[in-house]
């Protein structure tokens, strides 16, 4: 009975069972808990101060995004609590820690039992996709506005791409978006100040950003223009 226990535990479906309990216990504790609160209304986490503040926001940050906590609530929490440069550099950081921690969890656990659902054609193209051009994929997800972050970890943790272009990937393309939120945190005591003007400018340029790169993407694929990207060049594609 042992060997078939261990032998359970150790598949690829005991895995995934296992992935989505913890990401359903992890979402679970988030909802009640709200962390993004007690980050923001809690002072400096753990009375700490300066740099080691920041760094230990930047975890903390990276631990609640992959407890599915919104991350625009993080990173308005990261500006009121640190301003604009530092506060983004701890969501930056953050971001970029989240991502590591879902792709390691989705390829460690979730993988096995779905690569093999990939089929079809769409499925089949998008996969090839990921796989093949990581580093602008997984950036273009980051850039444009709207796409859900959780999504893009497993799904980059299913395919075949490397982990160096995913989290390059992350955390160039995170930084529009961030920047917004944490300039509008950081601005949030004053909304009549420059600064929640440039917030909310720098939203717009950010949707209109990412818009003009999918536009650009999906001409450049119709017309079979030949894709640069030094990043995927460098990084092996693993089966």
């Amino acid at each position: 009975m042992l060997p078939a226990a261990v032998a359970f535990l150790a598949s690829p479906r005991a895995r995934l069972a296992l992935l989505v309990a913890l990401l359903g216990g992890g979402a679970s504790a988030a909802v009640v808990w709200q962390p993004q609160d007690l980050l923001a209304g809690g002072g400096r986490p753990f009375a700490l101060a300066g740099a080691g503040a920041v760094a230990l926001f930047g975890l903390l940050y990276g631990v609640c995004t992959a407890a599915f906590v919104p991350r625009p609530l993080l990173n308005l929490a990261s500006g009121a609590l640190f301003g604009l440069q530092a506060g983004l550099l701890a969501a930056v950081a953050g971001t970029v820690i989240g991502a590591a921690i879902a792709f390691g969890l989705g390829r460690g656990l979730g993988r096995g039992a779905l690569r093999p659902l990939v089929r079809g054609r769409w499925l089949t193209a998008a996969d090839d996709q990921l796989s093949r051009h990581a580093f602008r994929s997984v950036l273009a997800a980051r850039v444009f506005p709207g796409v859900p972050f959780a999504a893009v970890n497993y799904c980059a943790a299913v395919s075949r791409m490397s982990v160096l272009p995913f989290l390059l990937g992350t955390g160039l393309g995170c930084v529009p978006n961030t920047a917004a939120y944490v300039l509008a945190g950081s601005a949030a005591a004053d909304p009549g100040s420059g600064a929640f003007y440039a917030a909310a400018a720098l939203f717009a340029l950010t949707a209109g950003g990412g818009a003009g790169l999918a536009w650009w993407r999906r001409r450049r694929g119709r017309a079979g223009g030949p894709v640069t990207d030094p990043v995927d060049q460098r990084a092996p594609v693993r089966a």
